[in-house]
């Protein structure tokens, strides 16, 4: 089968011809549908060799939606051909943290080398996948599969981090969304879906503030050194209730801080290296800082939930899977709108 793998440090993804997988007992084999394209690949991308934490290469692809076309010996509940999305943070199932649905904060996950698909066991970015569990499986109930896979995480990230705020976003609150692609442009449509707040779109082209208030954003301002003052400016000098970086550079980090309001939440969602330092005088009083991870699997299906009553919509670009190594060329150019989703039997 044909695979896009990331076969050495620093090196550009390739479409590579793999033997098919087959699944073990206990495990499911999907016919992939649809794999997304995220930034995350990116960030593992650019990695030294030294912080890599699993061998190369690497199947790519943490969002994925397929059929399902075998199970190993001993799974049910699953019918093959039914149609599935992916639970990526996989974890151990049996710790504290894995019996609430929290998989992505297992406690023993790197203790016993369990690692997503696509960020170290291999991706949905392929033909066929095997999934470790029938747990980590999610049906799809009628979504179109194209523009459900970016909600395995381009969804559930921002949903889990907008939850954990909801009691900062009350009527007349204000939310800021810094950065307005994959992660972004879905953020502001929840948080329009989920609460009564105002919602301010950051970002550095007009493109992607098009496209954020295209998707509902009340107010959009351009990502640069002046924003932490406009949006005190359009908040009567109080700041945002809640910022969600979803760019995490230093410079983004930095205007979060400078912008939240006494008692906000400020959340670094994106992988960019940036930190903001805690302590008295540091920021205004009260303010909480958290660097949340993807999400839980109930919190999964309450987005897919959401997308079945059209709360939420992706924008996607769709590319074959000989056409990957483009889609990531794109996306590293800042010359994606929303999200790349890549076809691997398409």
């Amino acid at each position: 089968m044909k695979a896009v793998q990331y076969r050495s440090v620093g090196a550009a993804p390739e479409v590579v011809t793999v033997p098919d997988p087959e699944p073990g007992p206990g495990q499911v084999l999907l016919k992939v549908t649809a794999a997304g394209v995220c930034h995350s690949d990116i960030a593992v991308m650019s990695m030294p060799a030294e912080r890599l934490s699993f061998p190369l290469p690497l199947t790519l692809g943490h969002e994925g939606v397929g059929t399902v076309a075998a199970l190993g010996a001993g799974v049910t509940g699953l019918a093959e051909g039914e149609a599935v999305a992916v639970y990526g943070p996989w974890g151990c199932g049996n710790c504290a943290k894995c019996a609430e649905g929290k998989e992505n904060y297992c406690l023993r996950a790197a203790e016993l080398g369990i690692r997503p698909p696509g960020l170290g066991a291999p991706g949905a970015m392929a033909e066929y996948m095997v999934v470790d569990s029938p747990r980590h499986l999610v049906p799809l109930g009628g979504l179109d599969p194209v523009r459900a896979v970016p909600l395995t995480d381009a969804g559930l990230t921002p949903y889990h981090a907008i939850k954990r705020s909801l009691g900062k976003l009350t009527p007349g609150s204000t939310a800021v969304v810094i950065g307005t692609g994959g992660l972004g442009h879905v953020a502001i449509q929840l948080l329009r879906a989920m609460t009564a707040a105002r919602v301010i779109a950051l970002d550095v082209t007009e493109e992607k503030l098009a496209l954020a208030r295209s998707v509902g954003a009340h107010e959009t301002v351009r990502s640069d050194a002046s924003a932490p003052a406009r949006v005190r400016e359009l908040t009567g000098g109080i700041g945002a209730q809640v910022v969600l970086d979803f760019v995490g550079a230093p410079p983004t980090a930095a205007a979060a801080g400078a912008m939240v309001a006494v008692e906000g939440d400020v959340t670094i969602v994106g992988l960019g290296g940036g930190t903001l330092a805690v302590g008295f005088g540091a920021l205004p009083y009260e303010v909480s800082v958290s660097s949340p991870y993807w999400g839980t699997r109930a919190e999964l299906i309450e987005v897919l939930d959401l997308a079945r009553v059209g709360a939420v919509d992706v924008h996607v670009e769709t590319y074959g899977i000989d056409e990957a190594p483009l889609a990531y060329e794109r996306l590293h150019s800042g010359r994606i709108n929303g999200r790349a989703v890549i076809l691997p039997n398409g």
